[in-house]
């Protein structure tokens, strides 16, 4: 933008010009002035008017005037076009709530740091869990950096704000272990017997499956039987199942977290548990697909009635009953039956990139916590069976 005081009829007045947007269809830039009584004016006038054209050729440019939640909205359309997937999706949206309780009808341009600190530390006080208010950290920068590469700020008011840290006692460390994420190998059997004994239609064969195979319950949920390999014993896993809302027939299918194919060598007597299973369903389908109005045939391995799959959160569930009956004091999910797999491939000596492979962990933190724990165990055992045998060795010797 350029200014200069120019003659006109009534005397001087202020002229300023400047380049209009470019034309999207033909590449090409006009001319645009404005005149005024004074510089100022002339300058508002100049910027009215390219705002205006702005608007015109581009509706979706964002405004300097858009508050937090309207660009938060904006950005979350990007995010869920880049083709993230669906459960990402989601975790954005709930953090994006807990963000427009604090700044929703703010323009952006009036959130400062001191605000967006201020928020933390309340998340904080609150109750919030600490992976909780770092997501949504992590939600709202991205925002704001959004904002900046559209020159709505000049700096992000998240920059340099920490999320509170609550010390930790002597008793949390203590009894926060790694150990905690998983059944231990007795403590698995105790649950499989239970299972056995006391469990409900699937849960056998569902949480068999899960205890040796390493998925994720969202891509056990979502096998099928196409995905079962009973001349090589394997199980394809290319999916994972979403139900937001727990409605059987809401569900999606997404691909899994890594976005990559695996195949898993399974032992044969999983194998011939879930033919039996298949086969049961093809029977059940064969006599019930004409008399269920809305039999659901996709052939789902893990089906209702009417062929529509279960939810994750039925899992959680049924293993909560089960857990009821053991004598199991941790607190597991059915996503601990991955640590354990992780576990019990380590005893079994299995190198690190072979287990991340079978489980599909791309990022090797998690598997590595498990691994680490459990070859130091190894370790301390073999030194012991070391001591032992020379203990026998030199028991004859006199000194």
């Amino acid at each position: 933008m350029h200014c200069r005081k120019v003659k006109s009829k009534s005397g001087y007045a202020w002229e300023c010009f400047g380049d209009a947007p470019r034309d999207p269809r033909t590449g090409k830039r006009k001319l645009i002035k404005r005149r005024a009584k004074t510089q100022k004016e002339a300058k508002d006038r100049l910027e009215k008017a390219i705002n205006k054209l702005n608007q015109q050729m581009y509706p979706d440019l964002l405004s300097e005037k858009i508050t937090f939640g309207q660009l938060s909205k904006k950005w979350l359309d990007i995010y869920a076009a880049t083709g993230v997937k669906k459960g990402s999706i989601r975790i954005r949206e709930k953090e994006i709530k807990i963000l427009n309780r604090h700044f929703q009808y703010l323009l952006v341009t009036e959130i400062t740091h001191h605000m967006y600190q201020s928020m933390l530390i309340e998340l904080d006080k609150d109750g919030y869990a600490y992976n909780t208010i770092s997501g949504v950290n992590t939600c709202a920068n991205m925002i704001f950096k959004y904002a900046m590469k559209n020159k709505l700020i000049a700096e992000n008011p998240r920059e340099d704000a920490f999320i509170p840290k609550k010390a930790v006692t002597v008793k949390q460390l203590e009894e926060t272990t790694i150990e905690e994420t998983y059944f231990e190998k007795d403590e698995l059997l105790t649950f499989l017997d239970s299972v056995l004994k006391i469990g409900l239609d699937l849960d056998k064969e569902r949480f068999y499956t899960l205890a040796f195979s390493g998925m994720r319950p969202g891509e056990l949920t979502a096998l099928k039987k196409s995905d079962l390999d009973f001349k090589n014993n394997t199980i394809r896993v290319s999916k994972t199942l979403y139900n937001e809302n727990n409605n059987m027939k809401q569900y999606t299918l997404g691909p899994t977290k890594t976005n990559k194919i695996r195949i898993i060598d399974m032992d044969k007597k999983i194998m011939a548990m879930l033919r039996k299973l298949i086969q049961k369903n093809d029977q059940h389908k064969l006599k019930y697909r004409t008399m269920i109005e809305d039999f659901h045939d996709e052939d789902f391995l893990f089906q209702r009635s009417n062929g529509y799959p279960y939810a994750v959160k039925n899992l959680g569930d049924r293993m909560r009953r089960i857990m009821k009956y053991t004598d199991i004091k941790k607190k597991l999910t059915p996503h601990s039956f991955r640590h354990s797999h992780i576990s019990m491939m380590t005893e079994s000596g299995i190198d690190l990139p072979t287990i991340m492979q079978r489980v599909g962990h791309e990022d090797p933190d998690t598997t590595l916590k498990v691994y680490t724990h459990v070859t130091e165990k190894m370790k301390v055992k073999s030194i012991e069976n070391l001591s032992k045998m020379n203990n026998d060795l030199l028991e004859n010797l006199s000194l």
